[in-house]
């Protein structure tokens, strides 16, 4: 019988499906649903925090508070979430865009993470709004899960555009994206290994990233939807810059002189 504390989080393998799903899906309305459904879920059995613009101020106050002591959390999230994404290979993403470059597949792939990244902190925004206000740092989790998922399944997709997939068996490949993900990098360029040992300087790096990031998921919870804009804002352009950052790095390997 396998080991209950050694078997991932309801809420990594849930995220690790929204963030394929929401970043495969071809409609708007569809990448909203989608996220909205995890952050309901994520949000589902807390109690009620208050009422008004004055209590969801308080809430994002103690999602940042927390997102600090929570990395550590949120870091084991990741690491269970990744083997379990759905990351098209070479043959796969040349099927679905048949007839062109690699740059050109690059392209649509890092349009749509950042359509999608959009989607996800919009989602969560919106339930600011509502009369009773939902648990602010369960969704944060919820949507920083979804958020790293997609830009993780980004960074192995635009590897194998550029035919440079990580080494090694799945979970091997996975962690090495994770770890692409931590430095901003790709795979090959990451000194000292992939190893996510805890204690290690990537494990620190990973956490303070995590941290980062569920900071400023905790911005889109501002009332009256401007946090919904911002955070779709924010996140989509976040995504993008991973996405072009990396694309960098494969190029110039499978590109030379490029």
């Amino acid at each position: 019988m396998a080991d209950p504390q050694t078997e991932p989080d309801e809420i990594a393998l849930r995220a690790a499906e929204v963030a394929a799903d929401v970043t495969e899906a071809e409609d708007q309305q569809d990448r909203q649903r989608l996220t909205a459904a995890l952050a309901k879920a994520a949000s589902s059995g807390a109690r009620a925090a208050g009422r008004g613009t004055r209590a969801a101020r308080n809430r994002i106050g103690a999602a940042r508070r927390g997102a600090g002591s929570g990395a550590g959390w949120l870091a084991g999230q990741v690491t269970a979430m990744a083997p379990r994404l759905r990351v098209r290979d070479q043959a796969a993403l040349r099927a679905q865009f048949p007839g062109q470059s690699a740059e050109d597949i690059a392209d649509a792939l890092i349009d749509g993470a950042s359509r999608a990244s959009a989607a996800a902190g919009g989602a969560a925004g919106v339930w600011a709004v509502l009369p009773t206000l939902p648990a602010f740092p369960a969704e944060v989790a919820a949507e920083t899960l979804v958020l790293v998922g997609i830009e993780i399944k980004l960074i192995a997709e635009l590897h194998e555009a550029y035919g440079t997939p990580a080494p090694g068996n799945l979970p091997e490949r996975m962690s090495a994206y994770v770890a692409a993900w931590a430095h901003r990098r790709g795979v090959f360029m990451i000194p000292g290994g992939v190893v996510l040992a805890t204690g290690s300087p990537l494990a620190r790096l990973l956490r303070r990233r995590l941290a980062a990031r569920a900071g400023r998921s905790a911005f889109s919870l501002a009332p009256l939807l401007t946090g919904a804009a911002a955070g779709a804002y924010f996140n989509s352009r976040e995504t993008r810059r991973l996405g072009q950052a990396v694309r960098r790095d494969l190029r110039r390997r499978a590109l030379p002189g490029s």
